[in-house]
């Protein structure tokens, strides 16, 4: 890594100021203009998918582009790289990271797996690791991640163990015991672990893992390298890269913290990488560390990294900035999905402690929910005809286990209820009558297909 390049910025500089946080907090209706483009009758409690981004960074994002287009030379040599530098700064100070020069701004979490992923598979290509040594994963990672490691390690020799996550989950220690048993199979036969991937916030279902320990048991184990997918992470938990101690850490940008899509940035711990880590696009910075590569990628629009500031400005006007948002969020998502359970005789995917800005919320069981194509169905069905966006999870239920049981029957589909500033007790009240009104009327998946 390029230490004294000035592209990367003081890499030992560490902000001692904490960012000002407004004296006069943000109101209601401030939110409501900050979020006035969004589609005024739609019930929108699927932040988690694409997240959303207020006026005022939309705005911010505009000025951007206009510098660009005004005098793209000007803007390429005097302010891009400056631009992404004071970004970088910011979410190394917001993550406690050591040095700017860890923390790279790439698209987004599929593009940071790209590029942890592909180092591992030239690992595999070049002889550096055995054939039939093993990546450790979540079975419900993402699936862009899981098409990475097959493109890039099981093509060149590696193979993958997979931890199974248990759903409905109760407790921690249920998740912990799971990653013993696939760490135990995987170093079996002499085989060797060369990487752990480890969510922070799963997706489908969505749970909050114990990455603390799990990264520490991996350690333990003797596990290499440990790549932390917190997609969903930055905005709505506390991030600390330090604390948590894996090698790789990625996070969204667009998700939860506020940003445009697409953005992202990877964590990459300085006393564990190498020059031989990549931006998967090869442009003119190549070789330069992955920072550089990564803030030029040939001519495209630049301005999701560099609306960062603007982003913090919008966050500071909350009581209790970011810290104050994840609280909200939290404790309003987990209201709601109580609200849920309570109209709809069901239960709650994991406990309010392994939640975060979303909560699975079971579904009726006489809605005959029974395949993945049925949760689709579903789902278009609630946005076609009760404007009401939100993710459908089929829960397969595991051999010779009992799954859980409402009224009438064995639970089989998940709603994933988002809560983000903009939303209302309205949008979850449409999501309710929505599904009660499918139970009354004797509506199932089945018959939606006939609709």
């Amino acid at each position: 890594m390029q230490h004294d390049d000035p592209r990367n910025g003081e890499s030992t500089h560490r902000s001692s100021k904490k960012p000002k946080i407004s004296s006069q907090f943000i109101t209601e209706s401030d939110i409501r203009d900050e979020f006035s483009h969004h589609h005024p009758r739609v019930a929108r409690i699927n932040n988690g998918s694409f997240g959303s981004c207020p006026g005022s960074v939309l705005a911010a994002q505009r000025h951007w582009q206009l510098q660009f287009l005004r005098q793209p030379d000007a803007f390429y040599f005097n302010s891009l790289r400056d631009g992404i530098t004071a970004s970088r700064k910011i979410i190394k100070d917001l993550i406690n990271a050591d040095h700017v020069d860890e923390v790279s701004l790439v698209d987004n979490a599929t593009t940071a797996a790209a590029i942890v992923l592909q180092r591992i598979g030239r690992s595999f290509a070049e002889g550096k690791f055995q054939k039939n040594d093993t990546v450790l994963m979540l079975h419900c990672a993402y699936e862009a991640v899981k098409k990475s490691i097959q493109a890039y390690v099981t093509r060149a020799g590696g193979s993958i163990i997979e931890v199974r996550l248990p759903f409905p989950v109760i407790s921690e220690e249920e998740i912990i015991s799971e990653l013993k048993k696939s760490i135990d199979e995987g170093k079996s036969n002499g085989r060797r672990i060369r990487l752990a991937i480890i969510d922070h916030i799963t997706s489908m279902p969505s749970v909050v893992i114990p990455v603390k320990e799990l990264v520490r048991i991996c350690r333990a184990e003797g596990i290499e390298q440990v790549f932390v997918d917190a997609a969903h992470a930055i905005g709505s938990v506390k991030v600390d890269v330090k604390e948590v101690g894996a090698d790789f850490y990625v996070s969204n940008l667009h998700k939860w913290f506020f940003c445009p899509p697409s953005v992202a940035f990877l964590y990459c711990n300085k006393s564990t990488t190498s020059s031989d880590l990549h931006h998967p696009v090869v442009s003119h910075e190549y070789g330069n560390g992955l920072p550089i590569e990564s803030s030029w990628t040939g001519t495209r629009d630049y301005s999701s990294q560099l609306v960062v500031p603007a982003v913090l400005e919008f966050v500071n006007r909350f009581e209790g900035g970011i810290e104050g948002i994840m609280k909200r969020n939290h404790d309003q998502v987990v209201k709601m999905g109580k609200m849920l359970v309570e109209s709809w005789g069901t239960n709650i995917g994991s406990p309010p402690q392994m939640s975060a800005a979303m909560i699975m919320v079971g579904l009726p069981s006489r809605l005959c929910l029974n395949s993945e194509k049925d949760a689709l169905k579903l789902r278009s069905h609630l946005r076609d005809c009760y404007e009401v966006e939100v993710p459908i999870f089929h829960q397969v239920p595991k051999d010779g286990e009992e799954g859980v049981r409402d009224k009438d029957g064995f639970i089989t589909g998940y709603v994933r209820i988002s809560h983000q500033v903009y939303n209302t007790l309205e949008d979850y009240e449409k999501l309710r009558d929505a599904i009660n009104q499918l139970v009354e009327d004797g509506k199932t998946c089945k018959m939606l297909f006939k609709e």
